[in-house]
This record gives C-alpha cells, sequence and structure tokens, in this order.
C-alpha cells in the first residue's frame, strides 16, 4: 500500500530525560509494521502539530518532574490547554489515548498525565483507549508493556469507527441516513486507569499477550489509589524504548557436566546465569532498537574543552571556603556541610527553599576502565566524530544535542554520559547483537525479555548496576562506541536545597549531605560510593573539619565546583510572616528548615512589631549524641522563639526506646496531631516536607491522613480529599528525592 494511503495517528510526547520521548519513537517506528503512518511530535514543536484541527487518533506519551511538573517541553502545551477562555467543547472532535510515566516514590504521581487528561476530558476529547499510569517505582514496563500491546488493535478500532462516523455523516449530508448497527470494530476496552504500585507483586505480574481490558481488570483496585494530582523529579527516568514484544523461540543453552557425565545443577540464579523454567522457556524479546548514529574517532594534536560547553546557562564556578562534618565518626551515616563562596557571582543570590545543581563528572577509574574494556583507552584523546546514519529507521533520530561538537572521547565519557546508569531493558537487548558466547547471549536474551522481569529486576535493577559492571560480567559482549552514545543519558547535575539564608550569610551558600554507599554485591565485591557525594568527600578531604575537633579552616588552595541556581519559587516559607507553619525533615531533610528559620530569625530582628506565625520543626535521626544534625542552632532557634515547637525523636538509641518515646517523625506527628490539624485545617498554615521519598514522605502522608480522618471524623475517601485539596493550595509542599 503506497504510504500516502496508509491510516494516519498522531504521536505527541512530553519528555524531560528521554524516556517518553523514546517510546513515542519506538511507536512511530513500528507503526509501519501494522500498515499505519504515525506523525510524530514533540509537545512543544506547535509547528509541526494542530489539535484544533486533528482528525486522527492522538496519542499522548508523557512524564512528569519536579514537584509533579510538566517536562519542559511540554510546559507550554499544558499552560494552553489550561486556558480558562477556551470553549467546554473545543477538543470534542478529538480522540486520544494516553500514556503517562511515573514514580510512585514520589509525590504527585503522573501529574503531567493526569492534568492534560482531566484538561482533555473537560474539553470533551474522547477516549479510544485506557489510560496507562506506568510506575518507575517498581518497573514501568509493568504498565508499559501490556499497554503498548493492546494500542495496536485499539488504534485501528478508533480508526475503522471514524471512518465509519464520517461515512455515515457523508450520507446524511447527501440525505442517506445509514441504519443504526452495533460497531463491530471496537474493541473491548474498558477505560480504567491502568496502575501497577504494589512492590511485593510486581515481580509476579506477566506482560499479557491479551487486550490492555483484561490487563486493566487486575490492576483496577490499585489504579484508584490516587484520588488527587499525582509523579515527579527523576520520573522520566533514563533513555530507552520499549518496542511490541516479538515472540523469539531462543535455543536454550546445553546443560552443562561435570566430567564424570553427571548433570551439574546450579543452586541459584545469578546475573550471568537462569534456572528452569527460565533457562527452557522461549522468550518474548523486545523488537530490537534501530541504531542511528555513525561514530568515528579522530586523531588530533591538542583537545581542550570547557565545563561550560556542557550547558547552555550560566555555570558557575565557585570555591568550598568551608567543610565541615557534621556527624561523629561512629555514626552510621556521614553527614557534611559545605559552604560555598559565592561574593563573585551577584546573581546568585537566592531564597530559603531554593536548590541548585553540582556539575560532577565521572569517576576517573571507572571512565578509565571503561575505556579499557571497550577497547579505546589508546584513542582516549582522540575526537569524538557524531553523525546521523543515512539508512536508519529510527523515527525523529537526531545526534544527541547535550554532547557538544569537537570533544574528545575522554571529556564524552567523563562528562557527557551518565555511565553509571542502570542498563534499560532496550539497551540490553542491543547488546545481544554483540555478544559472542552463546551461553551470555542468552542470558542477555532473557535479561530483557518478558519472562525474565523478575530476574532483570533482582540482578540489574535493584543493585543499581551500571553498564561497566554488566559488561564486565559479559566479557564476550563488545558493544561499539555509538550504541553507549545512543542509549545512554546525559550526565545529570545533582540537586541540593540550600541549607543558609543568604540574609544570614550573604555571599555564602551552605549545603548538606549524607555520603551514599551502594551496598557490595556479586558483580561489586566492593560497594561503590555515590557519584557526586563520594566525588565531593574526596575533593574536600583534605580541608574537612570534625565537629569534635576545635580547628580553623583555612586552605591556601580552595577545591571548586561547577553550580547553577534552581529557584524553586513553591517550597518557601509563606509570604505573609503572621502565617503559622510546619516543617518535617529528619536527616539532611532538615537542610531548607535552616534557611527558613535563619530567614525568620532575622527578619524578626529587623521587624520587632511584626506578628510571626507558630513554627513547628519534627526532626528524627538515629542518634541523639551521633547525629543530631544543627543541633545547637536549632536549640538556639528555639531559645530565641524563632522556632516555636522543636520536636525531635531518636530511632536507635536504647534509653529513647526504654521509655517508650517516638521513635519517628511520623509518631510525633500524631502525638501532636491536634496541634498540627488545627494549624492545616483551621488558620489555614503550610506544611512542609523534606527527605527521603520512599519511606518517610509516604509514612507521614499516610500519617496525615489518619490524623484528619479522626479529628474531622471523616472516612478514608474524604481524608484523601482533603489532602489533595492541601496540595491544591500549594500549603502541603514536599521535596523529597528517592
Amino acid at each position: 500500500m503506497p504510504c500516502e494511503l496508509k491510516p494516519r495517528f498522531v504521536v505527541l510526547y512530553g519528555s524531560q530525560k528521554g524516556q517518553a520521548q523514546s517510546l513515542a519513537e519506538g511507536i512511530a517506528e513500528e507503526a509501519e509494521e501494522h500498515g499505519l503512518v504515525a506523525e510524530l511530535s514533540c509537545l512543544d514543536q506547535n509547528e509541526k502539530y494542530n489539535l484544533e484541527k486533528e482528525s486522527a487518533p492522538v496519542v499522548f506519551i508523557v512524564s512528569t518532574t519536579g514537584d509533579g511538573e510538566p517536562p519542559d517541553n511540554a510546559l507550554q502545551f499544558v499552560k494552553r490547554i489550561k486556558k480558562k477562555t477556551l470553549p467546554s467543547d473545543h477538543y470534542k472532535h478529538l480522540c486520544y489515548a494516553l500514556l503517562a510515566l511515573g514514580d510512585t516514590n514520589y509525590a504527585n504521581f503522573c501529574n503531567c498525565g493526569k492534568t492534560i487528561e482531566r484538561r482533555l476530558q473537560e474539553l470533551r476529547a474522547k477516549q479510544f483507549y485506557a489510560t496507562g499510569y506506568a510506575d518507575d517505582g517498581v518497573g514501568l514496563e509493568l504498565v508499559v508493556d501490556p499497554w503498548l500491546e493492546g494500542l495496536w488493535k485499539a488504534i485501528k478500532a478508533a480508526l475503522s469507527k471514524m471512518a465509519s462516523d464520517r461515512t455515515g455523516y457523508l450520507k446524511e449530508e447527501a440525505g442517506d441516513s445509514p441504519k443504526e448497527t452495533p460497531d463491530s470494530s471496537t474493541p473491548d476496552v474498558q477505560l480504567n486507569l491502568l496502575s501497577i504500585t504494589d512492590n511485593q507483586n510486581c515481580n509476579s505480574v506477566k506482560a499479557s499477550q491479551e487486550t490492555v481490558s483484561k490487563f486493566a481488570s487486575a490492576a483496577s483496585s490499585s489504579a484508584v489509589s490516587d484520588p488527587g494530582p499525582a509523579s515527579t523529579a527523576g520520573s522520566d527516568g533514563l533513555a530507552s524504548q520499549f518496542g511490541d514484544a516479538a515472540s523469539v523461540s531462543t535455543s536454550t543453552p546445553e546443560t552443562q557436566t561435570e566430567d564424570a557425565g553427571v548433570p551439574h545443577v546450579e543452586l541459584a540464579a545469578s546475573l550471568t546465569r537462569s534456572l528452569p523454567p527460565l533457562s527452557e522457556s522461549s522468550l518474548n524479546v523486545p523488537a530490537l532498537p534501530p541504531p542511528y548514529l555513525d561514530v568515528s574517532l579522530q586523531e588530533v594534536d591538542i583537545m581542550e574543552q570547557s565545563v561550560g560547553l556542557l550547558n547552555k546557562e550560566a555555570l558557575h564556578e565557585v570555591p568550598i571556603s568551608k567543610a565541615v562534618q557534621l556527624t561523629r565518626g561512629d555514626s552510621v551515616k556521614k553527614a557534611l556541610l559545605l559552604e560555598l563562596d559565592i561574593s563573585a557571582y551577584p546573581t546568585m543570590t537566592y531564597q530559603p527553599g531554593d536548590s541548585f545543581d553540582v556539575f560532577c563528572p565521572n569517576r576517573a577509574a571507572e571512565v578509565e576502565d571503561l575505556l579499557h574494556r571497550l577497547g579505546l583507552h589508546d584513542q582516549r584523546n582522540h575526537r569524538v566524530h557524531i553523525s546521523l546514519r543515512k539508512d536508519t529507521k529510527k523515527k525523529g533520530a537526531q545526534v544527541p544535542p547535550f554532547i557538544p561538537q569537537d570533544i574528545s572521547l575522554l571529556y564524552l565519557l567523563t562528562r557527557c554520559l551518565e555511565i553509571r546508569s542502570v542498563p534499560k531493558k532496550a539497551f540490553v537487548r542491543a547488546l545481544v547483537e554483540h555478544t559472542g558466547d552463546s551461553a551470555q547471549r542468552r542470558r542477555l536474551q532473557e535479561l530483557c525479555s518478558k519472562q525474565g522481569a523478575a530476574d532483570y529486576n533482582l540482578h540489574v535493577r535493584d543493585p543499581s548496576l551500571s553498564v561497566l559492571e554488566l559488561l564486565a560480567a559479559f566479557p564476550s559482549c563488545s558493544p561499539p562506541l555509538s550504541l553507549l552514545i545512543e542509549h545512554l543519558p546525559k550526565l545529570q547535575p545533582r540537586p541540593y536545597s540550600a541549607a543558609s539564608s543568604f540574609l544570614r550569610h550573604p555571599g555564602k551558600l551552605h549545603f548538606v549531605f549524607n555520603t551514599v554507599e551502594f551496598p557490595a554485591c556479586s558483580v561489586r565485591p566492593a560497594g561503590r560510593q555515590g557519584l557526586c557525594t563520594g566525588w565531593l568527600f574526596d575533593l574536600i578531604s583534605p580541608v574537612l573539619v570534625f565537629p569534635e575537633k576545635d580547628e580553623s579552616f583555612c586552605s591556601p588552595d580552595l577545591p571548586k565546583i561547577h553550580v547553577n541556581l534552581r529557584p524553586n519559587c513553591s517550597f518557601r516559607p509563606p509570604s505573609d510572616p503572621s502565617v503559622p507553619f510546619i516543617m518535617v525533615g529528619p536527616g539532611t531533610g532538615v537542610a531548607p528548615f535552616i534557611g527558613f528559620l535563619q530567614q525568620r530569625e532575622k527578619e524578626k530582628r529587623e521587624k520587632p512589631e511584626a506578628t510571626f506565625g507558630e513554627t513547628w520543626l519534627f526532626f528524627g535521626c538515629r542518634h541523639r549524641d551521633r547525629d543530631f544534625l544543627f543541633r545547637e542552632e536549632l536549640e538556639g532557634f528555639v531559645s530565641s522563639g524563632t522556632l516555636s515547637h522543636l520536636k525531635v525523636c531518636f530511632s536507635r538509641d536504647d534509653r529513647e526506646e526504654e521509655e517508650g518515646r517516638p521513635r519517628y517523625v511520623q509518631h510525633n506527628l500524631l502525638i501532636n496531631r491536634r496541634h498540627v490539624t488545627d494549624i492545616l485545617l483551621k488558620q489555614n498554615g503550610y506544611l512542609y516536607v523534606c527527605g527521603d521519598a520512599k519511606n518517610m514522605a509516604k509514612d507521614v502522608n499516610d500519617t496525615l491522613m489518619e490524623m484528619i480522618k479522626t479529628e474531622l471524623q471523616v472516612d478514608q475517601l474524604d481524608a484523601m480529599k482533603t489532602l489533595a485539596g492541601l496540595r491544591e493550595e500549594k500549603r502541603y509542599l514536599q521535596d523529597i528525592w528517592g
């Protein structure tokens, strides 16, 4: 069938880090196999699509970032469709489906997708396929794979129905009214929200080859658990794609035998080997992602690069003027405070609650190991030349825009690519084609297959395996450099909250962090430090000040780092000082609240006649005498009246447990529930939560629900609505991380 006669549909995406874009590109690429033409556009490419006049089905693939915000390239689209001036039937002609990506470890799960869908429905757009809410917290593929499988039947049914409706309309115009008959072309699709968020069951979910309606019935109980706006920072994941899985029968490796001829039975599965039934199964392996880059290395005399090439925005190279270890040496976690001297950059004025990006390089030793593993160490200083393959079948293919021109291979791997990123299944699938050993090929096929989803999660995803660690486990795999550039995401800066007030410390910026430790595993016997926190610790070790030692900070050669300010206009103290607010920040989550309180103390001194509302801080740590961060400063805030109530708890102190004292911040919230609910529900106060998303933030949220149920004497649903209302009013705010 000539291309121009094939039925068409539109694919629109909003993507922050590449995941949603990659999925959209995968759909566009696969369309031809189904006899369709897909018109692919980013939501900010207004000139390439026109929803006001669109007569074909539209598929939206969108992620969520920040505090439930749209990706940067979807922001203007969301603002456009939210305009109150649009007529109520503005999109009555539009037929759409939507896949939203999010992460339940963060607040506002899939909020961008929910916002777009809610607005499309308000403007009377029609949904032709069940919405999918994919959760990166348990594995996007649990929802993405079955959603993609059912998409093609749904698109064809929608096209058939739309064609039938247009034919009927034309006949009516001609005076020949068609008889009303059941529409047999429309699939039996229940328009539930698709979501799997049960961590206990995530490994047992199988990617069905049936329609999404059957999958939806199994997921509907968890789909309605989130009543309000919902997913965030880091939800777009790392760039990859999930093509419609093709059923591939792969040969099972021969059973290994010992010298005596007795079969050798493996006692446990591992990254490099599987057990029955997986080792004996036929596999549903994803379609091979089409290669799209040509990469060559050119020898040159001298290569010079600047870190500023990495970002179009102005980066500031600032010295670390102070480094203090806040925890005692025997503390489980090592918390450090760094002071940056920003006096040379008058534009870097910040407000309490703001954060900033730290641009760190990949570890030099890991870059060297990767160069050796790729067989390119001797070419480390060669210039990298990247261009598009002329024969590529990848829709919308482009040279990664974050890679500057005229850089060396060493610079590419050090400053551009996230070589610590967990290999996505599409990358694992591509590695199969470059693996010589048949047993290793089979194992890589298993890890990227539907049948091997549990093994992938257990051996790749959960231990945060890096590309280098994966390649080390499969020595016969020799991928070309182009494959890494196609699949590895951009090396992202790491965000940190400001732990100071510019009013208290003009020209200075403080921040606090724990050194992150990744535990040892079979392919990582020694464990490893977090990329940025490990780099910072190594950088400041020579000038580190310890709390138990009385020594002044002095260094002739101050280390410098590259930073960029990230204003956070929502996570700030109330503009009206008379409004009360509550802060919940265990561990290093207390950092932004130090800035809040420093600012409040300065304002109280400058305006003694002003009325200031109550301030509450709920803080928690393991031990009172080891990791009670900012203890003296917090107690000073209480003495000065800046902090009205300081509620602390210690989760590992035996004395606290023996006396029945609260161990976690949520326990202290319950004890003070009447004061907390009075501030939130009667005084229109604010609640701020900062810290760990996976445990603390969820526990606090659940506790708030129980408090509201008890104090208002309402059921679970009404409590959820009340809490959602606080979020909508921007009076329940979170700054959390996974």
